[in-house]
């Protein structure tokens, strides 16, 4: 499995004030989108991530979103190792992305940009 960058995810209460920061830290410009009722702006290594409680409670438990070549080969090298594959693969705005939860406990997202 080729593993081709890693997202730090950051919950934030107001997502129009948090972008600025994080563009001038890294140089970037944000790219926006939605998943369901959550607003996020992905800025060079950072996913930050707004919206109601209830969803951003699920999205504090994974770790970090690993991009990944071809998330079925992801599938089946996770399948392998052991670890929990709890969704996925799904179809996302970008590609297909799976939930896995490794033999240690840490959750993982994993994401391609593959149709």
């Amino acid at each position: 499995m080729e593993i081709l960058g890693a997202s730090l995810r950051i919950c934030v209460d107001d997502l129009e004030a948090a972008i600025p920061f994080y563009e001038r830290l890294t140089g970037g410009r944000a790219s926006r989108f939605a998943r369901g009722d959550v607003e996020v702006a992905a800025v060079g290594s950072f996913l930050l991530m707004s919206g109601p409680e209830s969803e951003l409670e699920v999205l504090r438990r994974v770790a970090a979103t690993i991009a990944v070549k071809d998330v079925d080969e992801a599938h089946r090298l996770l399948d392998e190792l052991g670890a929990r594959i709890v969704a996925g693969p799904l179809p996302t705005p970008a590609g297909r992305n799976l939930l896995a939860v490794h033999p240690d406990g840490s959750v993982f997202e994993y994401v391609d940009q593959r149709g």
